[in-house]
């Protein structure tokens, strides 16, 4: 079979409740959507660098440089939150290797596929997650 029509049908793969967990089949099609998820970002990462370098020139008008140095703070803060991003995917493909993704760090049980495939990142199940942030709440209101 030719290699396209692998990817092609690799590509219309979704991993469902009737077929083992985390078999090799679904950590494989997870281990691409956070590479691919990787990928997206350091691309959006180089396109933010070069617009920034392209505008660091001066502006002679004091507002277009406050303007352009706002723009600057807003892009470099959304390029820091995704690099922890990319973090959180350097370790997501770590558990893949390891054999503990998709699978609950406070119980143990399995993430739902739904949210896997909503959030590949995740480290929680649903109710862990609940749990976690009614938690936050309790202790912020303090």
């Amino acid at each position: 079979m030719p290699q396209s029509a692998v990817r092609t049908r690799a590509r219309d793969y979704r991993p469902s409740d009737d077929e083992p967990f985390m078999n090799e089949r679904q950590r494989e099609y997870f281990r691409e959507k956070l590479i691919a998820w990787k990928e997206e970002i350091r691309k959006e990462a180089r396109e933010t660098l070069e617009y920034l370098q392209a505008e660091s020139q001066n502006h002679p008008d004091l507002a277009d440089r406050a303007s352009s140095e706002t723009d600057r703070s807003i892009e470099l803060r959304a390029r820091d939150r995704q690099r922890k991003l990319i973090a959180k995917i350097d370790a997501a493909l770590q558990r893949i290797e390891d054999g503990t993704y998709g699978y609950c760090e406070e119980t143990g049980e399995p993430i739902s596929l739904k949210r896997l495939d909503a959030r590949p990142i995740a480290t929680l199940s649903i109710e862990a997650q609940e749990r976690h942030e009614r938690r936050e709440r309790v202790y912020r209101d303090d």
